[in-house]
């Protein structure tokens, strides 16, 4: 299992001012991922800031789950099989150490999948970090952000400056999974 810490800074920004983005900084191909969210039934992880997903990207998959740390979100991954995405899309989640550290958080281990969040995105490096340029699309919505992911909080200035240069107010942009959660209680869900 892998373990980092992972500072980031987002903003939501309008299809205008993400295409003026790219357009300035042409990041490179954009690649197609898949976020697929998982949660007890009563939304234990949820509850306690925590968040549990299998990525799909280029023909590799992994699970992840994100917890809150003293700085930033601490992130345990384990790489996954096809077989095992296909699974545990069905239902049935692989034994693993990120699953069990998820029972550990949630107090339970039932967790279901809740649907998937799919992003176009492309990255580069940028001042130190890396610029993340993505466009979601999940339960009928999407939208688009910008995303800088630092080494440490110095990154903030970073990210402020960029948005500065380009003319765009800070617009908080949620993480991805309580975006999804949101637009899920908006179609009956919890």
């Amino acid at each position: 299992m892998k373990e980092e810490i992972e500072i980031e800074f987002k903003c939501v920004v309008t299809k205008t001012q993400f295409d003026q983005l790219v357009a300035a900084f042409n990041p490179g191909p954009f690649q197609q991922q898949s976020n697929h969210y998982f949660d007890t039934p009563d939304f234990l992880l949820k509850e306690a800031g925590a968040a549990l997903r299998i990525r799909e990207k280029g023909g590799r998959a992994e699970m992840t789950l994100k917890e809150p740390a003293d700085t930033g979100l601490l992130e345990s991954t384990v790489s996954l099989s096809q077989l095992e995405v296909k699974g545990a899309l069905d239902g049935t989640l692989p034994d693993n150490k990120v699953i069990s550290r998820a029972a550990g958080r949630a107090g339970a281990a039932n967790f279901a999948h809740f649907g998937t969040l799919s992003t176009t995105r492309a990255e580069m490096a940028y001042e130190g970090g890396l610029l993340v340029f993505d466009h979601s699309t999940y339960l009928g919505q999407e939208d688009y952000e910008i995303e800088y992911e630092a080494k440490d909080a110095s990154g903030e200035d970073v990210f402020y400056q960029l948005l500065k240069k380009y003319g765009i107010d800070y617009t908080p942009a949620e993480n991805k999974i309580r975006r999804f959660y949101h637009a899920l209680t908006q179609h009956g869900g919890n």
